[in-house]
């Protein structure tokens, strides 16, 4: 079981065939286990090692504000950071998915390591639009 950061192939090919809005759609972003198995080839959410804790709702949090822009010929999905407050639990990585068409999945985020919080916040920082962006099309 590992967790490899990257942007599903599945979404590559759905984005081409037009089944995903990100900014009209809900898009998620949940949080799993060292157990979970995710990479370029999971195309969908599931409960599978999903944490569970205080603070967290099965299914993770809906992102706000989402925004799609362009640099160039690049383009580049942004939102505000996700946050769980008052939270006591441990993840490993996560899964951001369209919760609107199918629970797809679009991106894994791989944490480097198991990061715990107890009675407090986590938080998910994305990197501005540009070079290091979480979801970047060149």
């Amino acid at each position: 079981m590992a967790i490899s950061q990257a942007m599903c192939t599945s979404f590559k090919a759905e984005i081409l065939d037009e089944q995903h809005d990100l900014v009209a759609d809900t898009i998620k972003v949940a949080l799993f286990t060292s157990s979970a198995s995710l990479g370029a080839g999971t195309t969908a959410y599931s409960t599978s090692n999903e944490i569970s804790g205080t603070g967290y709702t099965a299914g993770g949090e809906a992102l706000s504000n989402k925004v799609v822009t362009t640099t160039g010929t690049t383009a580049y999905f942004d939102s505000d950071d996700p946050t769980w407050s008052g939270a006591s639990f441990t993840a490993r990585g996560a899964l951001i998915y369209n919760d609107t068409n199918g629970d797809k999945a679009i991106a894994v985020l791989d944490f480097g390591g198991d990061f715990t919080v107890s009675g407090g916040t986590f938080k998910i920082v994305f990197p501005a639009a540009g070079a290091n962006a979480i979801i970047r099309i060149d």
